[in-house]
């Protein structure tokens, strides 16, 4: 094998943590990029260009006019497997669970040398363990040989937040699965406060005043208290994490009301911003957001992967398939 840069085709990109992740080792080069989000796309191409980008349904995708990779990506829709949603599965009726044979059909096409996927951990659960057995029965059927593993960010990544997903890594080199393991738990070192400001004023729409929320100002108030904390407004009560790391960032953070994760500060009780929910997530400072509307990017923010768990899997990956 060459030890030249892996060139890889992400499908359902989103803003691009996957190919950021793996780029950031230096040894993979994306080729090809599928997201058919139009908001999320506009994220992608101002951080990553848009010459190898294709802001397109998957479903009409032409499998056989992309470049030759060695690698396939994809963080496939989740909704259909997640607690948070319905868990409908392959019958979501929306048709999210099917997309993941799209990306058979890709591999069937292009013939990667490697592929990885990601997902939340409810899909190992699903329908008792039947749709994971599915998904491994039809990769095995590809002729790849396949690894998967549960990783939470802050165990995995370095990064303040409690979130776990599994990452599905498939070899066509059985030679190069059974080398390949996945990373080793790291010490977390990086604290909230390195990635939230609990400092600085920041925009006014961000604060929660009594004057704006006067139904819930008062049960706020009393249980959002301490500085260097995350809380979540639960409804009827405020729910105080006392792991000392925020609780996963959803989609549904762009949804309105309060389900983005609440701090207390210098100058008030507010939610997150977009740019701190992005530094939970791993993203760099120089990473740009968009001018849109705070919704957009708090769902891009909570659809994201965590960049330094992918970084560690792509450096493992890439010494697997370099023997």
């Amino acid at each position: 094998m060459t030890s030249s840069p892996i060139a890889v085709a992400g499908f359902f990109s989103g803003t691009g943590g996957i190919e950021l992740g793996l780029e950031q080792t230096g040894k993979f080069t994306t080729a090809y990029a599928n997201e058919w989000d139009k908001k999320a796309a506009e994220t992608y191409a101002l951080n990553h260009g848009d010459d190898h980008f294709e802001c397109k349904d998957i479903n009409e995708v032409d499998f056989s006019s992309l470049p030759a990779v060695r690698m396939l990506t994809g963080g496939f829709p989740c909704q259909a497997f997640s607690v948070a949603g319905a868990r409908q599965g392959f019958n979501d009726t929306k048709g999210r669970g099917n997309l993941f044979f799209r990306i058979v059909e890709c591999a069937k096409e292009k013939n990667p040398d490697v592929m990885l996927l990601e997902n939340v951990k409810g899909l190992v659960g699903h329908d008792k363990g039947n749709t994971f057995k599915v998904i491994l029965s039809e990769l095995d059927k590809l002729g790849y040989t396949t690894k998967y593993q549960v990783l939470n960010a802050k165990d995995y990544g370095n990064i303040p937040q409690g979130r776990e997903r599994i990452y599905i890594v498939s070899f066509k080199d059985k030679a190069a699965a059974e080398r390949f393991e996945f990373p080793e738990q790291v010490e977390l070192t990086t604290k909230l406060s390195d990635l939230i400001d609990f400092e600085g004023k920041v925009a006014d729409k961000y604060y929660y005043t009594q004057e704006k929320y006067p139904a819930i100002w008062g049960l706020l108030s009393a249980g959002v208290s301490e500085k260097g904390v995350i809380y979540q407004w639960r409804r009827k009560y405020v729910r105080e994490n006392k792991s000392g790391v925020s609780p996963t960032l959803t989609a549904n953070m762009g949804t309105g009301g309060h389900n983005v994760p609440l701090v207390y500060t210098e100058h008030g009780i507010r939610k997150l911003t977009p740019r701190e929910c992005f530094n939970l997530m791993g993203y760099p400072q120089d990473f740009k957001l968009p001018e849109q509307a705070d919704s957009h990017l708090y769902k891009q923010a909570g659809n994201a992967v965590v960049v330094s768990v992918i970084r560690r899997i792509g450096e493992n990956v890439f010494s697997a398939l370099n023997g």
